[in-house]
């Protein structure tokens, strides 16, 4: 028995229309923001409704046998866990899909128009505005809801267990111990989805083959005891921003942005640049005209393919955030006594996150300019590079994609960072992995307005359902 494409079409819409998008929309109202961004997570409450109004809804529509529990270890926050028995044959128990998603939110960011806001949720047309929608809020709903439509035509399917974090946006730092913690349930999965990733359009079904890493932290500069007025000070004492802009040469070429530390400095893989050009061939321009660049800029290339692959195997340097600065209207003509800066440097995915930080607070921290007390403070996560892609699930994920949107598959990296996925690359490294997600053109991520697709949403999961579908069904098996 296949797949009935149409019943998993309709199926998968019924359930979005008339139970994710509510659901989405009462979570979106929820500012359960991650800790690093809310210290006081456990007091305010937020991330418990999160996890209440998700688990709710995942326990109302568990299959037959399955099992749904809220892990708390001490000290850290939640994840939900579901066990779903294998279904339709005598293998189905002895094989794991891991699917995975989180439910912590970035924080609001400025600029939201007029009539949305970060915790409003608004649907203009195809798209439900609102933060956390799209990351990720929606995974949770759309992985049980593949899983169902196999359910609701009787086909089978593997044992699946969904993994849903409250951490991610923090850099996933509770999760290890949780994968530790649930190791023997867990198992060792032939299959791990992800749907926290991006599309390079809402045209077709993107994987995603890397992830850059990330060195993130605090530079400091300090030269005075206190503020001295500028007239008296200028010319004899140097100005704290300026030793910072000379701390930053030492990392990036500030004409061309490319980065100065060896440590950081790593050529991709040549079938990833064949995937990237690939990629960026379909898109065109679009590799870039989907950011709201003002009047007159542009991007780091004129080629498209060049651009992807900058943006998701170089090394770039971005400053994320300030201290020591007064707001315009407060600033008075005062050489100030220290200036902090907020660094984010992505990392190119086969260079090693402790590696690289060492290596950037370094750099940072030697030979101070003029006796300064500099200090750089931070942590780091290593990126990913996918293994080599099993023929089954080439074949799967192109015949989904032509199936429900038409086009085929394509295959590139993404520039942020999900520090889960380096950590269970190393912990399961016989597992097939498909990362993919909604973050399409203009969707806006952890800025003001971001939205979730919410058509391509709904065809992205009956995609998953497909895969899920031919995994049990995969020639190695024999089934």
């Amino acid at each position: 028995m296949k797949l009935d494409l149409q019943r998993t079409r309709r199926f998968v819409d019924a359930v979005w229309t008339d139970h994710i998008v509510p659901a989405l929309e009462d979570y979106i109202r929820i500012p359960c923001q991650s800790p690093h961004y809310d210290p006081q997570w456990a007091e305010a409450g937020h991330m418990d409704a999160a996890v209440k109004l998700i688990a709710d809804w995942l326990r109302e529509r568990l299959p037959a046998g399955g099992t749904l529990e809220v892990v708390q270890l001490e000290g850290r926050t939640p994840v939900i866990y579901a066990d779903i028995p294998g279904a339709g044959g005598a293998d189905a128990g002895d094989d794991t899909v891991l699917l995975y998603g989180h439910l912590d939110k970035q924080p609001e960011m400025t600029g939201w128009d007029a009539d949305k806001g970060p915790w409003t949720p608004v649907r203009v047309g195809d798209r439900l505005y609102g933060r956390g929608g799209a990351d990720d809020g929606y995974a949770a709903f759309a992985s049980l809801t593949a899983i169902n439509a196999l359910r609701e035509q009787g086909l089978p399917h593997a044992r699946c267990v969904l993994l849903i974090e409250a951490c991610e946006e923090s850099g996933s730092y509770d999760l290890p111990a949780y994968v530790a913690h649930l190791a023997s349930r867990i198992g060792q999965p032939s299959l791990v989805i992800c749907l926290d990733s991006g599309a390079g359009n809402y045209d077709q079904l993107w994987s995603t083959t890397s992830l850059r890493g990330l060195v993130g932290g605090t530079l400091k500069v300090e030269l005075l005891r206190e503020g001295v007025h500028s007239g008296a000070a200028s010319g004899i004492v140097p100005s704290t921003f300026r030793i910072a802009r000379m701390l930053l040469d030492r990392l990036e070429d500030p004409k061309t942005g490319l980065s100065r530390v060896p440590a950081l400095q790593r050529e991709p893989p040549a079938q990833r640049v064949t995937q990237t050009r690939a990629a960026a061939e379909v898109l065109g321009e679009g590799v870039w005209s989907a950011f709201p660049f003002v009047a007159g800029a542009g991007p780091c290339h004129a080629e498209p393919g060049e651009n992807a692959l900058g943006g998701t195997w170089q090394a770039t340097l971005s400053v994320t955030g300030v201290e020591g600065l007064p707001t315009l209207q407060r600033a008075g003509n005062v050489l100030r006594p220290y200036t902090a800066l907020q660094l984010s440097l992505r990392l190119p995915p086969n260079v090693n996150g402790a590696d690289a930080y060492a290596a950037v607070k370094a750099e940072l921290e030697r030979e101070p300019p003029y006796g300064a007390k500099v200090s750089f403070e931070g942590d780091f996560a290593t990126g990913w590079d996918a293994p080599p892609l099993a023929a089954w699930l080439d074949a799967s994920s192109e015949a989904a994609s032509q199936a429900f949107f038409g086009k085929p598959c394509l295959y590139r990296g993404e520039g942020g960072t999900i520090p889960f996925m380096g950590m269970l690359g190393e912990k399961f490294p016989k597992a097939q992995f498909l990362i993919t997600g909604v973050l399409g053109p203009a969707s806006n991520a952890h800025g003001p307005n971001e939205f979730l697709h919410v058509p391509y949403a709904q065809t992205l999961t009956a995609c998953v359902a497909a895969i899920l579908a031919d995994h049990f069904t995969r020639p190695e098996l024999g089934t």
